[in-house]
């Protein structure tokens, strides 16, 4: 590729993706019934700068590109948590992350410093990555299985709709013309994509990745391309702040659902909703930082400028890993040089060489091995935990003190 056509490219990717100062919002859902309710809402980016680009990991997590030290990373917020943490640690700015169908991996597009964009993949163990596509230039993407990936691609100054077919080592050009909104359609074998061909009219429409046919749903809102499906089958789109859900093959026209107005959000972009149906969560600028206070049996929202803490999922990240005896999982939550002490300030263990040898010495030989958190304390940068530890047969009780820096653990300290 010539110089002058890899600076178009990164340009188009630049103004696809430039959305300064956006925020991810996250409600609970309700449909019973036909309706369409929404109730604690939450900003779960509170971030300056680019957070956007969700898709649920699974009902209770969601992945998203948030900006960090200048760039944009993969996110991993916990819902339970009301937690997130950093998955990758490369140079590159990382977009749309997704994830791997039958696979503990996610993919997302890597743009690096020096302009190249290609498709990763990124292990939920321990963040390394491997290159997955790069003989196209991929703006936006969805898996339709393990082996097939139909996906936005940045040439002629557009996006183009093709299909890779991993199994062969192919990619398909479908279509030309096309939005950034691509979804799998509910308990269907197709893909919906929206195209632009004509300029002043959008179109949502279904692909066969296989056979390329594709067949139309209905027309956008007016200039609106970002869309989701609800598990029934309903399509919820997004525009200014309001809200609006089409049912195929039985409305007639779009019906309002939702304003957003009382949450002073707008411009909205990206919209999901969880694999269960029970989770919504949305991209737009605003949007006020909430939290719920209980007084007196009644419950008012007010401002608050508290931060998800990003600690507490990464040590929660590791424990899990403990108890599942995954080495490689479990030292990934920690830096390079972790240290670990025996309370006051005894040494016992530097570097990472030294305690993924004694860890994993620990973890063939203890099959039963089980940390049970009873007591959780978070103090600034530390997480203390209360912990009751069954190996070999045998309970032990333990309290560790965990400090967190740049997003992994840098120190241990235990108290026996």
């Amino acid at each position: 590729m010539n110089k002058f056509l890899l600076f178009l490219c990164s340009l188009s990717f630049q103004v696809i993706f430039a959305q300064p100062n956006t925020e991810i919002f996250l409600f609970n859902l309700n449909t019973n019934s036909g309706g369409f309710e929404l109730s604690n809402f939450k900003n779960i980016s509170q971030n300056e700068g680019y957070d956007n680009q969700p898709s649920f990991l699974d009902d209770n997590s969601i992945l998203y590109a948030g900006t960090r030290n200048g760039q944009t990373d993969i996110v991993k917020y916990y819902v339970n948590y009301d937690s997130k943490i950093f998955i990758n640690h490369t140079d590159g700015s990382e977009y749309s992350p997704l994830k791997i169908p039958n696979d503990n991996a996610v993919s997302s597009i890597r743009l690096e410093k020096d302009g190249a964009q290609k498709l990763y993949k990124y292990s939920l163990k321990n963040g390394e990555s491997e290159v997955l596509i790069d003989d196209i230039i991929i703006g936006y993407h969805v898996w339709f299985d393990d082996k097939t990936l139909v996906s936005s691609v940045l040439e002629d100054n557009g996006l183009s709709l093709f299909a890779t077919h991993f199994d062969e080592n192919k990619n398909y050009r479908l279509q030309k013309k096309i939005g950034r909104s691509l979804h799998k359609i509910p308990n269907t074998d197709l893909v919906s994509f929206i195209s632009k061909e004509n300029d002043s009219l959008w179109e949502i429409k279904s692909l066969n990745p296989f056979s390329g046919v594709t067949k139309s749903i209905v027309m956008t809102l007016p200039q609106a391309e970002d869309m989701c499906w609800l598990p029934n089958g309903t399509i919820l789109m997004g525009k200014d702040d309001r809200l609006y859900t089409f049912r195929p093959n039985y409305d007639v026209d779009w019906n309002e659902v939702a304003s957003l107005e009382e949450f002073k959000i707008s411009n909205i972009t990206r919209v999901i909703v969880s694999p269960d149906g029970t989770k919504f969560a949305l991209v737009g600028q605003g949007g006020l930082a909430t939290k719920e206070n209980t007084e007196s049996g009644t419950t008012k929202t007010e401002t608050s400028k508290e931060n998800p803490t990003e600690i507490e999922a990464i040590v929660q990240k590791q424990l899990e890993a403990y108890n599942n005896r995954d080495i490689d999982a479990f030292m990934a939550t920690y830096s390079q040089d972790i240290k670990l002490y025996n309370y006051p300030n005894e040494l016992t263990t530097e570097g990472q060489e030294q305690m993924r040898k004694s860890y994993k010495e620990w973890f063939d030989k203890t099959p039963d091995l089980n940390a049970h958190i009873k007591k959780r304390m978070v103090i600034g940068n530390k997480v203390i935990d209360e912990e009751q530890v069954t190996a070999n047969g045998q309970i032990f009780h333990a309290v560790a003190i965990y400090e967190i820096e740049n997003g992994l653990i840098k120190k241990v300290t235990f108290i026996q």
